[in-house]
C-alpha cells in the first residue's frame, strides 16, 4: 500500500481539553539538560572532540585530540552553572534530561537533583548522534542507558529523550515498555499517543525554540533580554489560548553551561516572576504531565482507514458515494496517511477520485442515487444511508398530496437533466428541499450537473462524519 508515515493531522481544529489540575490555563514545563562529561571526547572513547552547543563560534571536532577550551566550557556547566540554576529552581517542579554517563560522573549534582524533588529522565547513554546508527546498536545503547541510570539514581527513568535521534528512536523506546512518555518530538503543544505494534506510547513534545540552545546557534539569542522576550511572548500566547478554552503546555529547554552563565540567568529569573504573576499556571514535571494525560485522555484505538486492506476498506466505505465502490477502490490506491483517518481527510481522498473520473463515470454516480420519496423509498429498497437520510428529513412520512408533488417534480427533473434530483437532505427540511427543487429544475444541464456533483460530495462528507473523528 502507498502510505505516508508522518502524521500531518494531529488534533486538528479542536484539540482536546487537557483539564490541567486546578483548571490551570497553562502547564509550564522546564527541562534542565544535564550533559556535562557526556559530550564527545576521546576520554569517553569517541573519535573526536565535541563541536555542538558551546560558546565557541564555528567550533569543529578535533579528530583524535582533546579540545581543552571545549572541555572547560562543559566543565563550567557542571561546576558553576548547575549550582546557580539549582539555587534558582530548587523549589520549581522540573525535569532533568540526564545523560547516563554524565550522571555517573556527577554524584553531587544527582544528590542535589533528588533533594530538590526533580524528575530525572533519561537523555540517553552518551550525547551522540544516532541518525546513522543501526536499530540494534541504538537499542543496545538505550538498554545500557536505562541500566546505568537506574544504578546511579536508584530508580529507572520513566521519561526518555535522545535529542539527536534516528527514525527508529520512538519505536525503540516504546518497545522497551519502560517509559510513561517519550519526548523526542517537537510536533505539538499537547501530549499525544503513538501506536507501535501493540504498544501505545505517550509522547510529551519538547521544544527547540523556547530553548537556551539558541544562545549557541546562528540567528539565535544574542542576550538574555531576547530570551526573556521570547519566553514571555510564548507564555502570553499560550495563556490567552487557555483563557479561550484551549489550554496548552509550554516547554522550556535549559542547559547548565548556557543559561547558567551570569549574563543569562537573570532572564530566567525574570520569566519565573512573570509567569508566577498570573493565575492558573501549573508548573509541572514531564512525568506529572504524562501521568495526568494518561488518566484524562487514555490511548484510544480505532480501525484506521489508512491501515485497512483494500477489501475491508471497500466494504466499509464503498457505499459512501452511492453504489460506487470503484471510488473507494481508487481512494485506497492513493497515498493515504494519518491525515486520511478522519472524516475530512477520507472525504478528500474519495472526492479526489470522483472529481478526476470521466464524466460518464460521474454521471453513473448521479444516476445511482434514488429519487427523493420515490418508488424505491416506498418499497423500502434504499441503501441504509439513503433510507436514514430521507427519513431524517421526513420524506418517509409524506401525505398523499406531498408524495404526488415529489413524484411530479422528480419526473420533470429527470426528463430535463437525465439524472435524479440530488440534494444533501440532512442540510434541509422538507420545505427547504421543495424550494431547492423548484429553484434548480430550470438550471442549464451543465450547471445542474456540477451542482449535483457538489451535493454528492456533501452527502458523502455527512456520511463519513457518522463513522470517523
Amino acid at each position: 500500500m502507498n502510505r505516508y508515515p508522518r502524521d500531518m493531522q494531529g488534533y486538528g481544529e479542536t484539540p482536546p481539553d487537557p483539564q490541567w489540575p486546578g483548571g490551570a490555563r497553562i502547564a509550564v514545563q522546564i527541562v534542565l539538560n544535564y550533559e556535562e562529561a557526556s559530550e564527545n571526547n576521546i576520554l569517553h572513547g569517541d573519535a573526536a572532540s565535541e563541536a555542538f552547543l558551546s560558546e565557541i563560534v564555528g567550533a569543529a571536532a578535533w579528530p583524535g585530540q582533546r579540545h581543552w577550551n571545549m572541555e572547560s566550557i562543559y566543565e563550567y556547566g557542571a561546576r558553576a552553572g548547575f549550582w546557580r540554576l539549582h539555587r534558582l529552581l530548587r523549589d520549581v517542579p522540573l525535569t532533568v534530561y540526564g545523560v547516563a554517563t554524565a550522571l555517573a560522573r556527577a554524584p553531587s549534582q544527582v544528590a542535589a537533583m533528588q533533594d530538590a524533588g526533580w524528575e530525572i529522565a533519561s537523555h540517553g547513554l552518551k550525547w551522540i548522534e544516532y541518525k546513522d546508527a543501526t536499530p540494534e546498536d541504538e537499542a543496545a545503547d538505550m538498554a545500557e542507558a536505562i541500566r546505568l541510570h537506574t544504578e546511579v539514581t536508584g530508580t529507572p527513568p520513566r521519561g526518555w529523550y535522545t535529542g539527536r535521534c534516528s527514525e527508529n528512536t520512538l519505536r525503540l523506546a516504546a518497545e522497551t515498555g519502560q517509559f510513561a512518555y517519550v519526548a523526542d518530538s517537537y510536533a505539538d503543544d499537547l501530549p499525544y499517543w503513538m501506536e507501535f505494534g501493540d504498544c501505545d506510547q505517550l509522547v510529551v513534545p519538547y521544544t527547540l525554540d523556547a530553548n537556551d540552545m539558541r544562545f549557541a546557534t546562528p540567528q539565535g539569542f544574542n542576550s538574555g533580554s531576547q530570551f526573556l522576550d521570547y519566553l514571555k511572548d510564548s507564555f502570553t500566547a499560550l495563556y490567552r489560548e487557555g483563557a479561550e478554552g484551549q489550554a496548552k503546555m509550554m516547554s522550556i529547554g535549559l542547559h547548565c553551561r548556557l543559561i547558567g552563565r551570569p549574563g543569562r540567568v537573570e532572564a530566567l529569573r525574570a520569566f519565573l516572576e512573570f509567569a508566577r504573576s498570573h493565575e492558573g499556571v501549573w508548573f509541572a514535571t514531564r512525568e506529572q504531565i504524562a501521568d495526568h494525560w494518561a488518566k484524562i485522555h487514555p490511548a484510544q484505538r480505532f480501525t484506521r482507514p489508512s491501515e485497512m486492506l483494500q477489501a475491508d476498506f471497500v466494504a466499509a466505505y464503498g457505499g459512501i458515494f452511492e453504489h460506487s465502490a470503484w471510488i473507494a477502490e481508487g481512494a485506497h490506491a492513493l497515498e493515504l496517511g494519518r491525515a486520511h483517518d478522519t472524516a475530512i481527510g477520507l472525504h478528500n481522498a474519495l472526492a479526489r477520485v470522483f472529481r478526476s473520473a470521466r464524466k460518464d463515470l460521474r454521471l453513473g454516480v448521479l444516476t445511482a442515487h434514488p429519487d427523493l420519496a420515490g418508488k424505491l423509498a416506498q418499497a423500502k429498497r434504499l441503501t441504509e444511508h439513503s433510507s436514514a437520510e430521507q427519513a431524517g428529513a421526513g420524506l418517509d412520512a409524506l401525505t398523499d398530496a406531498e408524495r404526488t408533488q415529489f413524484t411530479q417534480m422528480n419526473d420533470a427533473y429527470v426528463a430535463k437533466h437525465g439524472f435524479p434530483f440530488i440534494i444533501a437532505v440532512r442540510d434541509h427540511d422538507k420545505a427547504g428541499i421543495l424550494r431547492a427543487f423548484g429553484r434548480r429544475i430550470d438550471n442549464a444541464q451543465d450547471v445542474e450537473f456540477q451542482e449535483a456533483c457538489r451535493q454528492v460530495e456533501r452527502i458523502a462528507a455527512l456520511r463519513l462524519q457518522d463513522l470517523l473523528p
